[in-house]
């Protein structure tokens, strides 16, 4: 009969374990506080080119509130070095475009931790466009 109560508990436990995990690092107001140091999220619509987690569509829609229209882009001159983009003259990033607005970019800005893990860049697709671009900080 221990078994399955151990199967239980841990059936119950991971999807609130899971669920507290994401409330920590999406919404709650101890996880993150926007460095003084940044400027404003100014008004959009912003184009961020995403690479990693946030090219699911389920995370996008916990992350910002929605799915969006993601459109396929590369960014060439860099390669994927795990949770980073690293620059490589001959390397090719394969992700995704997301147009969002000034809220939802603030929103994805707290996902990254914007000023703290990450930095926002500017970066020039293959195809021309301008897109911002998370990067680890050094």
């Amino acid at each position: 009969m221990r078994p399955l109560k151990w199967l239980g508990a841990l059936a119950l436990g991971t999807p609130l374990a899971l669920a507290g995990w994401l409330w920590l690092s999406l919404l709650s107001p101890w996880t993150y506080d926007r460095p003084d140091h940044l400027a404003p999220v100014q008004e959009g619509p912003h184009r961020v080119f995403v690479y990693g987690t946030l090219t699911h569509a389920p995370v996008r829609w916990l992350v910002y509130g929605r799915v969006g229209d993601p459109e396929p882009a590369v960014l060439e001159g860099y390669r994927r070095n795990d949770l980073d983009l690293e620059e490589a003259p001959r390397g090719e990033v394969e992700g995704l475009v997301l147009t969002v607005d000034a809220g939802e970019l603030a929103r994805l800005d707290r996902y990254e931790r914007l000023g703290i893990r990450y930095d926002r860049v500017r970066v020039t697709l293959a195809d021309g466009r301008r897109a911002w671009a998370y990067r680890r900080r050094e």
